[in-house]
């Protein structure tokens, strides 16, 4: 860097320990920096601990006295706690993601940190694993065998995407939420396919569809944004950016946010059709969040399930570590409820298998 007029402030060494003074000395000399300016960038387990490793190399002191910044006392106590957690975990919850990007994981890199920080909020590890949402996909009706795939895990959740692929298995996946009551979380696509599966197979309307992946479906219980009727252009024509959503007082979704109003950043171009809201509700769906005009669905669930919500909006853009999404930490607590359950169940059969009087005198 030198040799070309680059001459650094800082100099971050990647290394698996700290560095000691001597190797620090002779970095600053040959390198043409100030010693307390070489910094150990040291390997850390979980990327949680780095701000842990740079106040303990006083970097942020150094960057703030180098830009003639006022220095003010930091204070990590809630940031070491959280590491804390993260390497003393009271238990792990597991959370099956199905979706159709699956191969390329870093596609849901937000989706996957906002299910951290909701394991984080409950002190638990969280054990993702991604389900190919065509490996679910059966032509025949009475096939059950998907349910194998979906068995081992405390909650289920199909995150956003676009196209065709996939859509029959994230279906099969949410009809198993539903009807074995396992905590389900749909986001955007998520929440369209719940509806789709909920008309099909609670409203009776077997071949209901989006038009996204039905245009000739006569039931089109999820279609274009009405703005985009006739635009067929892909490029500029979603609705982006953060909206405002009123939230049904008494429902899942306002006593998970504690308020009434919110706002969430959206990134859709399909919407539920209101059309089918009277068959839907009437059948047991509870639409719990819309835009304050009433024009947009924002949120749908079922009452009395454990836990089943789905939102068109992407919640995940707004978790922070230390400060979860509402969401995704009533989530991931209500799977881990339900797996603690199940757990719970599977003992008491054990123990009443081995109570049976027929088994006493074989002990």
């Amino acid at each position: 860097m030198l040799s070309v007029g680059i001459q650094p402030d800082i100099l971050l060494c990647r290394t698996d320990r700290y560095l000691s003074k001597e190797i620090k000395s002779k970095i600053a000399l040959f390198c043409n920096v100030e010693e307390e300016a070489v910094i150990t960038a040291k390997d850390v387990a979980s990327i949680y601990e780095v701000p842990v490793c740079f106040a303990h190399e006083e970097v942020d002191t150094l960057v703030l006295r180098r830009l003639k910044l006022e220095a003010k006392d930091r204070d990590l106590s809630k940031w070491n706690e959280l590491v804390h957690r993260v390497y003393n975990p009271k238990d792990v919850v597991r959370i099956g993601i199905v979706g159709k990007y699956v191969e390329y994981e870093d596609s849901y890199k937000s989706l996957k940190e906002a299910l951290v920080h909701g394991a984080l909020a409950h002190n638990l590890k969280l054990e993702v694993s991604w389900i190919e949402a065509e490996g679910l996909e059966t032509t025949d009706k009475a096939d059950k065998s998907y349910e194998t795939q979906l068995e081992d895990y405390d909650g289920l959740l199909v995150p956003g995407g676009f196209g065709k692929r996939g859509i029959e298995g994230m279906l099969k996946a949410i009809q198993y939420a539903r009807e074995k009551h396992v905590p389900y979380f749909g986001i955007c696509l998520g929440m369209q396919t719940a509806c789709v599966e909920y008309a099909r197979n609670v409203c009776g309307l077997a071949d209901a569809n989006s038009s996204e992946f039905d245009q000739a479906t006569p039931h089109r219980v999820i279609y274009k944004l009405r703005e985009l009727r006739g635009v067929e252009d892909l490029g500029g024509t979603m609705r982006l950016g953060a909206w405002p959503c009123k939230i049904e007082p008494g429902t899942l979704a306002s006593k998970v946010y504690g308020q009434t109003e919110i706002s969430e950043r959206h990134r859709h171009r399909y919407e539920f059709n209101r059309e089918y809201e009277e068959p839907m509700v009437a059948a047991g769906l509870r639409i719990s969040g819309s835009t304050p005009d009433g024009t947009y669905v924002e949120m749908v669930e079922i009452p009395g399930h454990p836990f089943f919500l789905g939102c068109q909006f992407h919640p995940e853009f707004k978790s922070k570590p230390l400060e979860p999404h509402p969401l995704f930490k009533a989530f991931v607590g209500a799977a881990y409820e339900h797996g603690q359950k199940k757990k719970e169940r599977k003992d008491a059969a054990v123990v009443e298998m081995f109570m049976r009087p027929e088994k006493v005198g074989r002990r």
